[in-house]
């Protein structure tokens, strides 16, 4: 049980690379420093939408409408750290 616990935290650790590298590319993109045009960062962006969207979605479902302002990343986020912080603290309990 704790080999299972401890693939699920490392599934939360790319989870979360990918969420911030998400963000931090969103803001490169939206100060025009990034350009989606290109190859490469067009390849990135759009695979890290492809595994993030269905993520994002259902959070999105649930908040309010922002007016332009995605809080989806920062709810996605903090849920992560939540599951991972309840993994680490009961990880005794399941050996």
């Amino acid at each position: 049980m704790l080999t299972i616990i401890q693939a699920i935290l490392l599934i939360l650790g790319v989870v979360r690379f990918f969420v911030i590298a998400h963000f931090i590319m969103s803001w490169l993109i939206r100060f025009e420093v990034l350009n989606i045009r290109q190859e490469f960062v067009g390849q990135v962006w759009y695979s890290l939408e492809r595994i993030l969207d269905p993520i994002y979605s259902r959070v999105r479902s649930v908040l309010p409408n922002m007016g332009g302002i995605d809080l989806s990343p920062i709810v996605v986020l903090v849920g992560i750290e939540i599951l991972r912080i309840f993994l680490i603290n009961n990880m005794m309990a399941f050996a």
